[in-house]
C-alpha cells in the first residue's frame, strides 16, 4: 500500500516529455508508480527553426491537461553538460566544520563568482564520524549558472508548475542505479576504499549526447560524450541523401528496411565513433581510480533500441552489457504494464531517480533550486493565512492596548517618571556593551579558527613543492656553465639527466615496498660507496664503473661473507640489467664500520608513505665517460644526492637553512630498472639544413656557407643531420615520509636540547 505525499519526476529530453508519479510503499521498500506520461516533440528540438520553447510549453500544457498534480512534489532534470560537479576529499576535522571548508574549495573548484552560481553539496555515501571528527570524507559539489537554471526553469514558471526539486541529469541516473541495480545499500554501509564494490557504467543516449555514468554506489563519475541519437539519422541522411524525417524513421525500422546491410553499413562510423568515445572516457576514468573494478554495462535511452546497437557494444567494450527489461524497485502494474511504458522504459531511469529524491530516499540529495523561487512560493501560499493573522493580531493588540491605556491611567504617577527614564538609559547602555563584547568575541574566534586553518594547510602545500626541490637539486648540473645557456659540450659528455616522468604511489604500510630484493639493491649502493671511499684512501681512481678490477673488489666483499657477486662484463653498462644480481651482497659488510643494520633498516610495518618514482635516461656513456657512465653515473649522481645530501629551505622564522634529505624524510634510494646502454640515432643540434638558392648542386649545397657558388665548401665543417649516441634508461625509487617544517623543527630543537644535556653531563663529570 502506498503512503505519503506522491512525486513526478519530469524529464524534459531533445525529443520527448518523459514524467513518472510515485508514492513509497508502507514498508519502505517498494517505490510505487501510480502513472506515467510520454509526449513526444513534433520535432526535435534541435532542428533548425523548430521552436524549442513554444514545444516545451506546449508539451508542458498537454502533460497538466492530462494529468492532475495538486498536493504533489515537483522533481525536474537539467542536462549534465550545463551543470558542474567537483569531488574532493575533505581532511579529519570537526564536522561542523565542513560547510566552511566546502565554501573554500567551492570558490576554487568553481570557475565563476558565486553569486552567479546556484550550487549545493553534499558528503558522498560512506564516509562516517568518530567522536564528532569526520573522517575520510568525500564531498561533491554540484553548481550550475544562475542564468542556465532560470532558462530551464522558466517554462514551467510560465505554465504554473511549482517546482521542488531541480537536479542534473547524471545524479539523477546515480540515484536510480544506486537504489535500482547495485546489490549494496550505500546509504547503510560503510566505504573501504581497499576493497571497493564493482562498478557499473550507465551509457544514457540522447538526442545529441549520451550521458556516461560510472559509480560503484559510494563514488561517482561522470561525462557527456558529443554523439546521441541524431548522429546517426544524419549519418543516414549523409550517405542515403534522404531527408532527415525519412531517415529518422528509417533509423527506427532499420531492420525491417528492403536493404537493411546498406543501412547498418552506413550507420558504422556512428557506431565505432560511440565505442572509441565510451573506452576513452572509461581508460581516463581508470587512470583516475586504478583500484575501480567495472563489472557491468547498462545502457539506457530510447536511443539504445536501435537494432544492433546493444550487442556491438557487448562486443567492443570487453564488458557485459545488461539489458534493463525492468526496474527492480518500481511496482504498480498499472504503469509497469503499460504497453507505452514498456516501449519507453529505457527512458524513464531519469524520472526514476528524480522521484527518489523527491521522496527523499535518494544517496545523493543536492538541490538546485534558486532560493529566491522557493521564497517567492513561500510567500505566496502564506498570503492568504498572514493576512487573516494579520487582522486578527492587529485587533488583538488594539484590544490589549485598551485594556493597559485603562489600566495605565489608573496607576500612572508622573513622580516615577524621571527615575524610570535614568534607569532604562543605564539598562540600553548595558545591553549595547554587552552586544558589542558578543560581536568582538565571536569576531575573535572566528579569526582564530581561521588562522589555524591557514597556518594547517600552508605547512602541508609546502610538501610536496619541497620533494620537488629535493629532487630537482639532486640532478647534476655543469658549474663552469650559465643558468639559461645550452652547454657546448659534446651530448655523451654533458653532466645531465633526461627526465622523463616522476609518478608516486600512497603506501599505509612502507614495508610491503622494502621487499627483500629492494633492501638487496640499497645494499649495492652502499657498498660501491664504501669500495669507493677505500680506493680514494688507497689513491685508486674512485669511479666504480665497468672497471674489472674495482668489480672484482666488490665481488670479493660478498665472496668474503660466504655470497657471490657477479663480475660484470665490458658491455658499457655500469650495471645494465643485472642490477639485480649485483645486490646478492652480504648485508653485514656494507658501510665499513657503520652499523649494517642501521644503514639498511628499512620502513616498519607500522609506518606510511609515498614511494616515488623518476623513469628518465642520460647519454653520458663516451668511451672518455668510461669510469663515470650507464647505472654509476646515476648513482654517482641523482641516487648519492638523494641519499646523502641536502637542499636550502626556509625555515619557521623565514630564514634560509639547509636540510637534509634524511631531515626531509627521503631515504633508500635504488636503481629499481635499468637497461644495457644501447646505440641510437638522435637529431644532432649542430645541424644547420642548406638553405634555398643557386649552386646547390652536390648533396651539402651551400646553405650554411653562402649564397656564393664560387666560394669553396669544407665538407670536414659540415654537421650530418644526426648523430650517433649511447643511451642508458634507469628508473629511479625512493621512500619519502612526510616531514612538514614544524616536525623538522621540532625533531632539531629535540636533537639540541639532547647534545646541550650530554655536553652538560660530560662537564660536570670532568669537573668531578
Amino acid at each position: 500500500m502506498a503512503v505519503g505525499k506522491a512525486v513526478w519526476g519530469i524529464d524534459i529530453g531533445q525529443s520527448a516529455l518523459k514524467a513518472l508519479k510515485c508514492r513509497m510503499h508502507e514498508d519502505g521498500f517498494w517505490m510505487v508508480a501510480e502513472a506515467f506520461d510520454f509526449i513526444e516533440y513534433p520535432n526535435p528540438l534541435n532542428q533548425a527553426g523548430a521552436g524549442s520553447e513554444g514545444l516545451i510549453k506546449d508539451a508542458l500544457r498537454e502533460f497538466l491537461s492530462r494529468n492532475d498534480i495538486r498536493n504533489d512534489t515537483i522533481s525536474i532534470s537539467v542536462p549534465g553538460q550545463a551543470g558542474l560537479a567537483r569531488f574532493f576529499k575533505a581532511p579529519p576535522v570537526e564536522a561542523k566544520r565542513i560547510a566552511d571548508i566546502v565554501k573554500y574549495e567551492a570558490k576554487q573548484q568553481i570557475p565563476f563568482p558565486l553569486e552567479d552560481v546556484i550550487w549545493d553539496y553534499q558528503p558522498m555515501p560512506g564516509s562516517h564520524e568518530e567522536e564528532g571528527i569526520s573522517l575520510e570524507t568525500e564531498i561533491g559539489i554540484f553548481a550550475m549558472k544562475r542564468d542556465q537554471i532560470f532558462r530551464s526553469l522558466q517554462p514551467y514558471l510560465d505554465t504554473g508548475i511549482d517546482v521542488d526539486f531541480v537536479q542534473l541529469t547524471p545524479i539523477s541516473l546515480y540515484n536510480f542505479v544506486a537504489n535500482d541495480q547495485l546489490t549494496i545499500n550505500p546509504l547503510k554501509e560503510e566505504y573501504d576504499p581497499a576493497n571497493q564494490p564493482n562498478s557499473y557504467v550507465i551509457v544514457s543516449m540522447g538526442t545529441e549526447t549520451t550521458d556516461l555514468v560510472i559509480t560503484n554506489g559510494f563514488r561517482v563519475w561522470q561525462r557527456s560524450l558529443p554523439i546521441g541519437g541524431n548522429h546517426f539519422t544524419k549519418q543516414l541522411t549523409k550517405d542515403l541523401k534522404l531527408t532527415f524525417a525519412k531517415a529518422e524513421h528509417l533509423k527506427r525500422h532499420a531492420s525491417e528496411a528492403e536493404n537493411a546491410k546498406l543501412v547498418f553499413q552506413a550507420m558504422r562510423p556512428v557506431f565505432n565513433d560511440l565505442v572509441t568515445e565510451i573506452q576513452r572516457s572509461i581508460g581516463f576514468f581508470q587512470t583516475l581510480d586504478r583500484k575501480a573494478k567495472i563489472s557491468r554495462i547498462i545502457p539506457i535511452g530510447n536511443g539504445m533500441k536501435l537494432p544492433g546497437l546493444v550487442p556491438y557494444l557487448g562486443k567492443n567494450l570487453g564488458y557485459d552489457v545488461v539489458e534493463l527489461d525492468g526496474y527492480q524497485k518500481l511496482t504498480g502494474t498499472e504503469v509497469t504494464s503499460a504497453p507505452s511504458f514498456r516501449e519507453n522504459m529505457l527512458s524513464f531511469a531519469t524520472c526514476y531517480g528524480l522521484c527518489l529524491q523527491g521522496l527523499k530516499k535518494s544517496a545523493l540529495r543536492t538541490n538546485l533550486l534558486p532560493q529566491e523561487i522557493l521564497v517567492d512560493r513561500i510567500v505566496r501560499q502564506k498570503k492568504p493565512w498572514a493576512v487573516a493573522a494579520l487582522a486578527s493580531l492587529l485587533l488583538a493588540c488594539a484590544l490589549n492596548f485598551g485594556f493597559h491605556w485603562q489600566a495605565y491611567n489608573s496607576a500612572h504617577i508622573p513622580e516615577f517618571e524621571d527615575a524610570i527614564r535614568k534607569v532604562t538609559a543605564v539598562e540600553s547602555t548595558s545591553q549595547s556593551y554587552n552586544s558589542t563584547d558578543t560581536q568582538l568575541m565571536t569576531e575573535k574566534e572566528n579569526l582564530e579558527m581561521i588562522g589555524r586553518y591557514v597556518v594547517g594547510n600552508e605547512e602541508n602545500r609546502r610538501l610536496w613543492p619541497e620533494l620537488m626541490k629535493a629532487i630537482t637539486v639532486s640532478l647534476p648540473t655543469d658549474p663552469e656553465l650559465a643558468l639559461g645557456r645550452v652547454s657546448d659540450k659534446p651530448i655523451d659528455q654533458r653532466p645531465d639527466l633526461q627526465i622523463e616522468a616522476i609518478e608516486s604511489q600512497y603506501f599505509p604500510d612502507l614495508s610491503m615496498w622494502y621487499t627483500e630484493a629492494v633492501k638487496m639493491k640499497y645494499a649495492v649502493t652502499l657498498e660501491t660507496r664504501k669500495v669507493i671511499l677505500r680506493r680514494l684512501e688507497e689513491g685508486k681512481e674512485a669511479s666504480p664503473s665497468i672497471d674489472k678490477e674495482l668489480a672484482e673488489e666488490v665481488a670479493a666483499e660478498a665472496a668474503a661473507a660466504g655470497e657471490t657477486a657477479p663480475v660484470e662484463e665490458e658491455t658499457g653498462s655500469t650495471e645494465g640489467t643485472a642490477a639485480e644480481e649485483e645486490a646478492d651482497v652480504d648485508l653485514t659488510e656494507v658501510e665499513g664500520e657503520a652499523d649494517p643494520e642501521d644503514e639498511l633498516a628499512g620502513p616498519s610495518a607500522e609506518e606510511s608513505g609515498w614511494v616515488v618514482q623518476i623513469t628518465g635516461y642520460h647519454f653520458h656513456n663516451s668511451p672518455a665517460a668510461r669510469e663515470n657512465m650507464g647505472a654509476q653515473y646515476v648513482r654517482n649522481t641523482l641516487i648519492d644526492q638523494l641519499d646523502r645530501g641536502s637542499i636550502e629551505l626556509i625555515n619557521e622564522n623565514n630564514e634560509p637553512e639547509i636540510v637534509s634529505m634524511k631531515e626531509l624524510g627521503i631515504s633508500h634510494p635504488i636503481i629499481a630498472m635499468d637497461e644495457v646502454p644501447r646505440t641510437v640515432q638522435i637529431t644532432n643540434p649542430k645541424y644547420d639544413p642548406p638553405a634555398m638558392g643557386s649552386g646547390m648542386g652536390d648533396e651539402y649545397g651551400g646553405g650554411s656557407y653562402g649564397m656564393n657558388s664560387e666560394e669553396p665548401i669544407d665538407p670536414s665543417k659540415i654537421e650530418p643531420p644526426t648523430i650517433q649516441v649511447k643511451v642508458y634508461r634507469f628508473t629511479v625509487q625512493f621512500c619519502w615520509r612526510e616531514s612538514p617544517l614544524s616536525k623538522r623543527e621540532e625533531v632539531r630543537r629535540a636533537a639540541e636540547l639532547a647534545e646541550a644535556e650530554e655536553n652538560a653531563a660530560n662537564a660536570e663529570m670532568e669537573n668531578y
